[in-house]
């Protein structure tokens, strides 16, 4: 009974932080999937597969920022997994590992953020460096996979190659929205600079919630731990304390009636009982 009750208040001491892990964990596994879910679109993707195929450019940002994404987005899932099977199974050793994995992953990503908020005017000419190297590269070769690239940056940031002049681009730029832009529209290098310059805080704010979210999962982590190693204690405590079945049913030889009984061969016969004399009974005598 006491034991039950013990388990009871256990599983209400340390449930609730438990629920809250879960969740966490939970937006931590979604974060973690469209990282590397991103990360395998821009490698795979026919529009992106070229650039990872050139060796001129397997050092460039983009290659980088995708190689980042698949990592953090792979190291998140492994986290994930550590932490559901510590706080399911109640390790605490696992626990540890998960703490301590949540750590160093909080530091990355606020890290990363950081350094790219605070580069960001040269983060963003390196982007637009890598568009124009690119954009060269298309206008020696005329490689098909290089131009569908092209074509699906210049759509998705409505600019025109290099110089922005429709006339005299090699590659097809995007429907003008106005009149002016039949004759220039911007070009991409100065777009991609801008946006990335103006998309900053974005960025930072992405990376700073995801490891405020971590900071968040591991302070849970930490009192889970602690809740877990606090019930286990009071657990064995109350074992190695309490009267088990068996002590109740065999008391000690002191609490046992003394009294001894000789039985004889014959099953017809009556036991014979001696009661031990006492140290008064034997005054009297």
């Amino acid at each position: 009974m006491l034991n039950s009750v013990a388990e009871m208040s256990a599983c209400c001491s340390w449930g609730l932080w438990f629920s809250f892990i879960s969740v966490l964990l939970f937006f931590l596994q979604i974060v973690g999937f469209a990282f590397l879910g991103l990360g395998l679109w821009l490698r795979f993707s026919d529009n992106t597969r070229g650039i990872f195929e050139i060796d001129a450019l397997s050092s460039t940002t983009f290659v980088i920022a995708v190689t980042v994404l698949i990592t953090l987005g792979s190291v998140m899932l492994f986290v994930v997994v550590f932490g559901d099977y510590g706080a399911c199974n109640e390790k605490r050793c696992a626990l540890q590992v998960f703490n301590v994995l949540l750590t160093l992953l909080a530091i990355a990503a606020i890290g990363i953020g950081v350094i790219t908020y605070t580069q960001r005017v040269e983060v963003g000419q390196r982007i637009a460096e890598f568009y124009s190297s690119l954009y060269a590269l298309y206008a020696i070769n005329g490689d098909p996979v290089v131009q569908v690239t092209l074509t699906f940056i210049q759509e998705m940031l409505h600019c025109c190659g290099v110089t922005g002049v429709p006339v005299v681009e090699t590659l097809k730029c995007p429907k003008p929205d106005s009149f002016s832009e039949h004759l220039i529209m911007p070009n991409c290098p100065q777009v991609i600079s801008s946006k990335f310059d103006s998309q900053a805080p974005l960025m930072l704010g992405i990376f700073v919630g995801t490891g405020s979210l971590l900071v968040v999962a591991l302070i849970c982590s930490s009192i889970l731990r602690s809740k877990i190693t606090q019930v286990s204690s009071t657990s064995q405590y109350i074992i190695l304390t309490q009267s088990s079945p068996v002590q109740l049913a065999n008391p000690p030889p002191s609490q046992q009636q003394d009294f001894f009984s000789v039985s004889y061969p014959n099953p017809d016969q009556e036991p014979v009982v001696f009661t031990p004399l006492t140290v008064a009974s034997l005054t009297q005598a």
